[in-house]
């Protein structure tokens, strides 16, 4: 082939034989040999784990997007004869130290565009199925533990999560000066997606996927970039069926704006315009750390919007032409089913710990929702304490700034996806932790180890109880459902019925899960205006 991904059969072959001879040994030996992907880039050697599962880390989708090709959309990686060994996990991205769930041996780095796969024994054309990590636009990484995708592998789908440049590595879109080379430059980041779906695309098939049968899924940021696929023509084709988690993203980071971000970066780290050496020559460390002087000088109007200032995706007009739902879906998101949902107490997790929040008052609590939806406050205040009589002025508070960030965006993104015709189911996760004395309740980011089965690897956030298990056994095999088949109905959980804009149907995911139609339906149509 001529596209540069590929290899010469005889690349091929003696990538085989190699296998074939590392095979025979581990035999001889009486041991389950490693497992060897002759992919279009070249063989990689993966592990064997209980039961059969195969996992390959580290594999690089992309070339390093560092010195002159820092800023820029990823370029193809030049193919390679030798076995690449696939064991340990390739870098995340240039990022902020001391996140919660980061492993200590978790490495970063501008050379971050890698990927992982799990996969199941014997696979053939298996479900796929694409994760995209949370964490904002500014952190976050594939490798973590709660991603790891052994329980999909052992229930039939071949998982793939990606690493892919963020924050100001990802998304800073250099003014016009700079050249075509840059005018997307405010989407670098999600063009590594777009790559790596790409990858999934072309080799997929040699690890027992099914490239005309892939689902992608994210969380949080990770919902966002969901979102924004939705709307990117280049992404067309690579996905057939989506997920989005707490992430619903309507609209992205004005071009104006993002221009201006990138002017105030260039000029912080002293680089003149179209200065393309210089700007390779500047050290990662000081371009990570004058992104927030950057942000400083830049006014952003989206003051209330969902991860739509600093250094994240931007409109450019032809890769984004513009928000992916603002003001309607995407024609091409049309033919595209969609699970999408939020947890019923998200933003636990970021303000419960504020005291001036957490001891609120009747009168501050008001005073909060007056600040959120000033035009809705006198109408609001009363749903909300309705809809929780035991919650406190501070967890009430809390409900509404969910309801601002993730709830109403969840709502509005699938009212805008059903005139399309494709299925939309809608999810609440209810199930509160008892961790923490209960103050997290149903936490952003709680449903995570649920979806992924991997809740003993994060027993230090979930806790010992029985409850996490009992979520997963109806969230799980779901996900799994929805990849196979293209709906989640399976036997652990009542009939799920397809939302539309008449019943709101909503699966409430809790010990024992439910379906309710409408569920907050006061607090609904105060914030819709209706």
């Amino acid at each position: 082939m001529s596209n540069g991904f590929s290899l010469s059969r005889r690349a091929l072959m003696a990538g085989a034989a190699a296998s074939t001879l590392a095979a025979r040994a581990a035999l001889a030996a009486g041991v389950a040999p490693d497992p060897v992907v002759a992919t279009r880039l070249g063989p990689v050697r993966g592990r064997m784990l209980a039961g059969g599962v195969r996992v390959f880390k580290g594999l690089r989708y992309a070339a390093p997007p560092v010195g002159r090709l820092r800023f820029r959309a990823p370029q193809p990686l030049r193919p390679s004869r030798a076995i690449m060994d696939a064991g340990t996990f390739g870098n995340a991205a240039i990022q902020a130290p001391g996140q919660p769930d980061m492993p200590a041996d978790e490495t970063h780095g501008e050379d971050c565009l890698f990927l992982n796969v799990w996969t199941p024994p014997a696979a053939k054309k298996a479900p796929v199925m694409v994760w995209l990590h949370g964490g904002g636009f500014s952190g976050g990484a594939a490798s973590r533990p709660t991603y790891w995708g052994d329980a999909f592998a052992r229930d039939g789908v071949v998982l793939v999560s990606v690493n892919h440049r963020l924050n100001v590595f990802g998304y800073t879109q250099l003014p016009d000066s700079w050249g075509p080379d840059y005018a997307s430059s405010g989407l670098a980041g999600m063009l590594d997606i777009v790559a790596a779906l790409r990858w999934v695309r072309d080799n997929i098939d040699r690890f027992g996927g099914d490239p005309a049968n892939v689902t992608i899924f994210g969380e949080s940021g990770g919902g966002a970039k969901v979102s924004l696929l939705l709307g990117m023509p280049s992404a067309k084709g690579l996905y057939h069926k989506a997920i989005i988690q707490s992430g619903a993203m309507l609209e992205a980071a004005p071009r104006a704006y993002a221009q201006g971000l990138g002017a105030a970066l260039t000029q912080e780290l002293g680089v003149k315009p179209g200065d393309v050496a210089a700007l390779a020559a500047v050290p990662t460390d000081k371009v990570y750390a004058a992104q927030d002087a950057a942000i400083a000088a830049v006014k952003s109007t989206a003051t209330k919007g969902f991860l739509i200032d600093g250094f994240v995706p931007s409109i450019d007009g032809r890769e984004l032409p513009r928000g992916p739902f603002s003001p309607v879906a995407q024609a091409m998101a049309a033919p595209v089913p969609l699970i999408i949902g939020t947890n019923k107490d998200e933003m636990t997790m970021f303000l419960i710990g504020d005291p001036k929040i957490r001891n609120q008052t009747e009168d501050e609590h008001a005073a909060y929702v007056r600040d959120i939806y000033p035009a809705q406050a006198e109408a609001l205040i009363p749903a909300v304490r309705a809809a929780y009589p035991d919650y406190t002025p501070g967890y009430r508070s809390v409900i509404v700034a969910g309801a601002r960030s993730f709830w109403m965006n969840a709502i509005t993104l699938a009212e805008r996806k059903l005139p399309q015709g494709a299925p939309v189911w809608m999810y609440r996760m209810d199930w509160e932790l008892p961790e923490r004395g209960g103050s997290f309740k149903a936490s952003h980011a709680l449903e995570l180890s649920f979806v992924f089965g991997t809740y003993d690897n994060v027993r230090n956030f979930v806790g010992p109880s029985d409850g996490p298990a009992r979520l997963s056994a109806q969230m799980h095999p779901a996900w799994v459902a929805f990849a196979r088949t293209g709906r989640p109905d399976h036997a652990a959980i009542p009939p799920w019925p397809r939302y539309n804009a008449s019943t709101r149907a909503t699966m409430i995911f809790n010990l024992t899960s439910h379906v309710e139609n409408d569920p907050l339906s006061q607090m609904r149509r105060i914030l819709q205006g209706g």
